[in-house]
């Protein structure tokens, strides 16, 4: 388990001090992938740095497993950096380096024997998809294949926390979407802890179990990914969650006063049963969906949707009736300007 107890970092500077970090409070348990979120200069990056005291940091502590990791020795550090290794947004392979080559290097490092180190890597090559690369230079890499190679590298000295700092910010969404299974899939089955750093909510939504939102240096929410989609508490929430506003941004002002609109919230309803569509099976009634803003996590539906409600009176109170009794959502009218 990793513990980050009242952690601040300061950085001073010519101009004077700046707080990139303040008092951090965070509980990351083993075998979760957890999402630390915010936006550009919230202190992501700071934060992951001091997990493994790249950056020391100048206050608090941070315990992974019990152990407090600035009380460590030079050489112990060293030993227990083996164990929590890091992925990178630009892969930081070395190009003069074969792909085998860059996978056995932590292990010599770690005076590993080379046939032994060749070994697992060969290993690893396969876990990561690409026993093919073995001899090829990372210049002749996709920067999928190099994000790919990244990860076994991290892989090769057995860790237990593996730290991705914004690891898919350079690929493709195609590319992103494979490496996020492929992290997803060594959690499972080897069970490493995972931090994931990133800008992008829909990274936390597609592999993340729970999810911290910094802002400021500082964390102004945290919880189970399901719980910040659902009911985001913050301004600095809602805008990873929504960045364009959601449903509620739509101008009210194109709304008659007489116009029967609806906003409806889904809190983790099924998406087995789409709810305009069996509005229109169940009770034939049909409604014009003006703006939608949701996402499906795991079977379950989150977001907001603006729905128009026929102009008969006693159909659109059927309509939020039968919208009412759906478990896992709310509805409330939105009057016309």
């Amino acid at each position: 388990m990793i513990e980050i107890k009242y952690l601040s970092k300061t950085f001073q500077m010519k101009d004077g001090a700046v707080k990139a970090l303040q008092n951090i409070n965070l509980t990351i348990p083993d075998g979760s992938i957890y999402g630390i979120i915010g936006m550009s200069g919230a202190g992501k990056s700071t934060l992951v740095r001091c997990i493994n005291l790249l950056e020391r940091p100048t206050g608090g502590s941070v315990i992974i497993d019990g152990v407090a990791m600035e009380t460590l020795s030079p050489a112990s550090l060293r030993q227990r950096r083996r164990e929590i290794t890091m992925i990178f947004q630009q892969f930081n392979l070395l190009m003069q380096r074969t792909c085998l080559k860059n996978i056995c290097f932590p292990m010599e490092l770690a005076g590993v024997k080379k046939a032994e180190a060749e070994k697992r890597a060969r290993e690893l090559l396969e876990m990561v998809g690409l026993p093919d690369k073995a001899n090829a230079y990372p210049a002749q890499l996709s920067g999928g294949q190099k994000q790919r190679i990244a990860i076994a590298r991290a892989l090769a000295t057995n860790p237990k926390v593996l730290l991705c700092d914004e690891a898919t910010s350079a690929l493709d969404p195609n590319t992103t979407h494979a490496i996020l299974t492929l992290i997803k899939d060594i959690n499972r089955k080897l069970g490493i802890t995972v931090v994931v750093i990133t800008h992008q909510m829909s990274v936390v939504e597609e592999i993340c179990d729970q999810v911290a939102i910094l802002d400021g240096g500082m964390v102004v929410e945290q919880g189970s990914v399901q719980e910040i989609f659902a009911n985001p508490q913050t301004a600095a929430a809602k805008k990873l969650v929504a960045p364009n506003g959601g449903a509620a941004a739509r101008d009210l002002s194109s709304f008659a006063p007489d116009d029967h609109v609806v906003r409806v919230a889904f809190n983790g309803s099924s998406t087995a049963k789409p709810l305009v569509a069996s509005l229109a099976a169940e009770k034939g009634i049909l409604v014009s969906v003006l703006s939608a803003d949701t996402r499906d996590l795991s079977g379950q539906c989150y977001g907001s949707m603006l729905l128009k409600l026929p102009a008969d009176v006693n159909e659109a109170r059927r309509a939020v009736d039968y919208i009412r009794s759906q478990p896992g959502i709310t509805v409330e009218e939105v009057i016309g300007e």
